[in-house]
């Protein structure tokens, strides 16, 4: 008995030794974990909690008026920027011990693994905060081990290199509230339609209530699950002493109010030139030593909601139904700044740009330069051309080229440069072409910097060759802006996530280019007044005639037609404007309704936003002189010539000779012999030297 004894004895000592000793052994491997997992997480480091966030645009008056992101919408406030009910229902409903814990939640951890262990498969989560934040941060949301272990070490890491304030922060920022929403902002804006510091106790706690499940408490996609999570948030909230009684109460009881279609999220303002802002956002940023895909940018562009406004309603006005498009953009002479832009009738169907993308030909808007280039190589407004049906041969004699008029008639007279374009006579424009050559105006072109190459034909005369609205919109913008081409821009500031000013366009130095003298520049745009001018009809009316009525103020203007495209192109002092229409696959436009809709939507834009600013006159240059002249004949007006006009020109180019004289009229009228006198295809003028 006494060895059974001796030997049960012997027995519990072993296990009593052999526990101690197993302590210590896991009392080793845990310090050794411990003191291993430290080593590891000081020589990895913090873990990088950048995230991409949205980027957000500003018009030309600081107001929002669109964002930026990639499938993920989010905007970084810190916790001063967010209602402090908002943080509070955090904790009261996701981790009450945030702030004593390291990271980790032990009793919550024990109770869900012993759930888990009964359920035989991972059933219910003890996540902390932290936990959840390195989980949006750096790993999926599958319930797998592995997951676990790694949101365990991020966790950790986590609560050793950043502050509570920031982990909650980070967390508010990152966690997901459906409908591609991320962070408390981002949400607050989508449901509420406000900033997330002016959300309410009840807003708040209803937000708070998403994030447990988007697709089950969204109150767009639930409102009575929605409701009742809030309910129990406002319940946590007051246990823990976070709210009183009374505001609970009120909460409960307030009628909040869902505005999703009025937040910035669900406005499309100028969808098309948005993707230009963020092209061009892009260079910069690059150029500056940044990727855009950083996020958090705020891009003030140039866009004028006045001028975008009255441009989208008057397209809508004017458009037929059907597959007519439309492509319309703006921008300010003195600056360049793009200030609207409709790139089709609909975005979301196509997001195809008819004003930088499409490349089409542009008829009769490219003769302006074309007569620019001849204002430099000798013409003058009163050089004066015979329009008359004429064969033209090119190729060295092996081709020929006969030009039509639009309604197949032609003066059968001399005309001058001013009627010429007032009437857009296309014979008068391609003798022009043949007298000054190709390469004045392909140098013109190149000095425009318009991206068009000019054929050696003399079609090229009347718009053959393929280009954008936008190029051409920007060389009429440089013709107003007197000869100086400023480089049309989209956006005037950028700054990052900081506040830090990263590009800010008065700041930039860049070079004016001289592009046109200032007098030829002048010539031209009051050459372009003529479109609207009755004194210069003729076998064809002045090809804005039909507009006049709505004329408030002077504008100078170009339109175009071809088989399959529309235009019209022009400019005040303060504002230039061009408007294609035409068929994505190059149909021909044939509906008279349909053809009127480009200058409709031209003049109707022009006089919506010039409409209470003071109306601004071309005004000459010094070496410019005005003078009243007669149409017909290019003399100096007297009261026995009827068609009278003002008609600037250089100094060395005004007339010396009355309308009445007898050789003007002779010069004009009588036939002369071809092989001694090619006046019906070279430019004379009447005028003294």
């Amino acid at each position: 008995m006494r060895r059974a004894q001796y030997k049960k004895k012997t027995t519990r000592s072993k296990r009593i030794k052999r526990f101690f000793l197993l302590s210590i052994v896991a009392s080793c491997a845990f310090f050794s974990a411990f003191v291993t997992l430290r080593i590891y997480a000081q020589i990895v480091g913090a873990p990088i909690i950048q995230v991409p966030i949205s980027s957000v645009f500003l018009d030309n008056q600081g107001n929002v008026i669109g964002d930026r992101f990639e499938e993920q919408r989010r905007y970084w406030v810190s916790l001063d920027e967010i209602s402090p009910f908002i943080p509070q229902a955090t904790i009261a409903v996701e981790d009450q011990e945030f702030y004593e814990h390291h990271g980790f939640d032990y009793t919550r951890i024990a109770s869900a693994l012993l759930k888990d262990v009964k359920a035989g498969k991972k059933v219910e989560g003890a996540s902390t905060i932290t936990q959840q934040y390195a989980r949006n941060l750096f790993l999926t949301h599958d319930k797998t081990w592995a997951r676990k272990l790694n949101e365990a070490l991020y966790a950790y890491r986590l609560e050793i290199f950043y502050e509570k304030e920031e982990l909650l922060e980070g967390y508010l920022n990152t966690v997901y509230f459906g409908h591609g929403m991320y962070g408390v902002e981002a949400a607050s804006r989508f449901y509420f339609g406000k900033s997330a510091k002016s959300l309410t106790l009840a807003e708040s706690a209803l937000l708070m209530g998403i994030p447990k499940g988007p697709t089950h408490y969204s109150p767009l996609v639930n409102e009575e699950k929605a409701k009742n999570r809030q309910q129990l948030i406002l319940a946590l909230m007051n246990n823990q002493q976070f709210i009183t009684d009374e505001q609970k109460e009120r909460a409960i009881e307030e009628n909040y109010v869902l505005k999703t279609e009025d937040s910035v999220v669900t406005k499309k303002t100028a969808p098309y030139f948005l993707e230009e802002v963020w092209k061009e956002a892009s260079q910069i940023i690059k150029e500056k030593g940044h990727r855009i895909e950083e996020g958090g940018w705020t891009i003030t562009t140039t866009l004028n909601k006045k001028h975008q406004q009255a441009a989208e309603e008057t397209i809508q006005k004017w458009m037929p139904e059907g597959e007519l498009q439309i492509g319309f953009i703006s921008m300010e002479p003195r600056t360049g700044y793009v200030t609207a832009m409709v790139g089709g009738r609909d975005f979301s169907a196509s997001p195809f740009n008819r004003v930088t993308q499409a490349k089409r030909q542009p008829g009769s808007i490219i003769k302006p330069l074309l007569y620019g280039a001849a204002l430099e190589n000798g013409f003058s407004p009163l050089t004066y051309l015979k329009s008359e049906r004429t064969i033209f041969t090119y190729d060295n004699g092996r081709r020929e080229y006969e030009p039509k008029n639009v309604n197949g008639e032609f003066a059968e007279n001399p005309i001058s440069m001013a009627q010429a374009l007032a009437i857009s006579d296309n014979i008068y424009a391609v003798k022009t072409l043949e007298h000054i050559g190709y390469k004045p105006f392909q140098q013109l072109i190149e000095r425009f910097d318009i991206k068009m190459n000019i054929d050696d034909t003399p079609a090229t005369a009347l718009g053959t060759s393929e280009v954008s609205l936008f190029e051409m919109t920007k060389a009429y913008n440089s013709i107003s802006a007197k000869g100086i081409q400023k480089k049309p821009t989209y956006i005037t500031k950028i700054t990052d996530n900081e506040g830090n000013t990263l590009y800010d366009v008065s700041k930039e130095k860049v070079k004016d280019k001289v592009v046109m003298q200032e007098q030829d520049a002048f010539l031209l745009s009051h050459l372009l007044t003529g479109m609207f001018d009755p004194i210069f009809n003729d076998y064809s009316p002045a090809t804005g005639i039909s507009i006049r009525a709505k004329q408030t103020r002077p504008y100078a203007a170009k339109s175009g037609t071809t088989i399959s495209d529309q235009y019209l192109i022009g400019f005040s002092p303060q504002l230039t404007a061009g408007v294609w229409n035409g068929y994505d696959q190059g149909k021909q436009v044939s509906d008279a309704e349909a053809k009127q809709v480009t200058k409709q939507v031209w003049i109707e834009f022009m006089e919506s936003v010039h409409r209470g600013l003071p109306v601004e006159p071309f005004i000459a240059p010094p070496g410019v002189r005005g003078v009243i002249v007669d149409i017909k004949t290019g003399g100096i007006a007297t009261s026995a010539c009827e068609k009278q006009r003002l008609v600037y020109l250089k100094e060395k180019d005004v007339p010396t000779k009355l309308c009445t004289d007898p050789s003007l009229k002779q010069h004009t009228f009588e036939e002369s012999d071809p092989e001694e006198d090619n006046w019906s295809i070279f430019p004379f003028s009447f005028f003294g030297e």
